[in-house]
């Protein structure tokens, strides 16, 4: 496995933002087939866009999605913008595309990295979402450096993105230095971690555990979590909010822009402080496409390049509580936001080409011997 083949340092990063297949025309010769949906002359800009995503973007306090439906539809008079929260996310549409059923969806919003790898380990390479026309995105010009979700296919663009790390309670435990520390008695009884089966927070952090440890050692250091009383909850929101709020625990997996939540309601921001161990955090872009057999094509390029706009890419940012994934110049957001918002020293992932062939089998091997403890 190649460790840390995405590292950025604060401030920089190797990467290109939008690379690989998501060129421009004159821009080099990588995107051959990336221009398969032309741009119309007179785009379909009337019907319903029906856009796949997770339940916390639309339900819950103050989310991001309600506004983004009213706002396009107000710039998109002829359209309907319906929200659809697949329960098993990815996964219930890679089942439905090997059963040809229908998939009563355009857009995607909300895939990760891992999604796109277990795209491609059970459909055909590059399926399930299209390949994008970059030209037909003004926008994506806008996306960071080092937000390219390294999708050979060229079918995601970036819309946010977070650090997963530990937020704990100063007043019980000191912050703990290294992954190795949480394996000591002084955190015995203290971590509250997520199902890497169902949950993104939970999968990052096995991930996270796996560069650190190695495929060889990752089990290992999950064995002596267990016997140090980790405690493995079904989701993030279990484990944060009926959890770690409820004090039954000091430490949890969770987000670097925790105290942005904590400030905006006031809560104690002792128990909101944040943790780099190995003064790192696990990057966990969050990207959206488009779906093969989109009915919808010429409204679902529209929102994704809405998506990117000034307003919208500050609304997604502070009110999912994720960095927005354009670059400063092209958001507005509150002081309080950037004073609150983290980012680790380094920020590392385990790449698309390590993860093809190996997630599947690494949560499976995890989940057969800590999933519910």
């Amino acid at each position: 496995m190649k460790r840390r083949t995405f590292v950025g340092a604060v401030g920089g990063s190797a990467v290109a933002g939008v690379a690989g297949c998501l060129t421009r025309d004159g821009d080099g010769s990588e995107n051959e087939g990336g221009n398969g949906d032309p741009e119309p002359e007179n785009p379909d800009l009337e019907g319903e866009l029906r856009i796949a995503t997770y339940d916390s973007m639309v339900n819950g306090e103050n989310p991001a999605g309600p506004w983004l439906k009213e706002a396009f539809e107000e710039a998109y008079p002829d359209a309907e913008l319906t929200w659809t929260l697949p329960e098993n996310g990815i996964n219930d549409y890679i089942d439905r595309e090997r059963q040809n059923a229908d998939l009563d969806a355009d857009v995607y919003l909300g895939a990760n990295i891992d999604d796109l790898v277990r795209i491609d380990d059970t459909l055909d390479d590059g399926g399930l979402l299209r390949e994008l026309n970059i030209d037909r995105i003004d926008n994506a010009e806008r996306i960071r450096d080092g937000l390219d979700m390294g999708d050979p296919h060229g079918r995601v663009l970036a819309y946010d993105t977070g650090y997963i790390c530990l937020v704990y309670d100063e007043n019980v435990v000191d912050e703990p230095e290294t992954l190795e520390a949480l394996t000591e008695p002084a955190y015995e009884d203290a971590l509250l971690a997520q199902n890497a089966q169902r949950s993104d927070p939970g999968q990052a952090f096995l991930l996270w555990t796996i560069d650190a440890a190695g495929e060889d050692g990752y089990l290992d250091y999950w064995r002596d979590l267990e016997d140090n009383g980790v405690r493995i909850l079904e989701d993030w929101r279990e484990s944060y909010n009926a959890s770690y709020m409820n004090g039954e625990r000091p430490m949890v997996v969770s987000y670097s822009t925790d105290q942005v939540f904590a400030n905006e309601y006031g809560y104690d921001m002792s128990r909101h402080q944040i943790a780099f161990p190995n003064d790192q955090g696990y990057a966990n872009p969050e990207g959206m496409g488009i779906f093969e057999r989109a009915s919808e094509l010429d409204l679902a390029y529209e929102f994704l390049d809405f998506a990117l706009s000034n307003d919208a890419q500050a609304v997604i940012a502070q009110r999912n509580v994720q960095f927005p994934a354009v670059e400063s110049a092209y958001v507005d957001l509150d002081e309080e936001f950037d004073q609150y918002a983290h980012v680790p020293p380094e920020a590392v992932t385990v790449g698309y080409d390590d993860l093809r062939g190996n997630l599947d089998g690494w949560t499976e091997d995890w989940a057969r011997e800590f999933a519910g403890r």
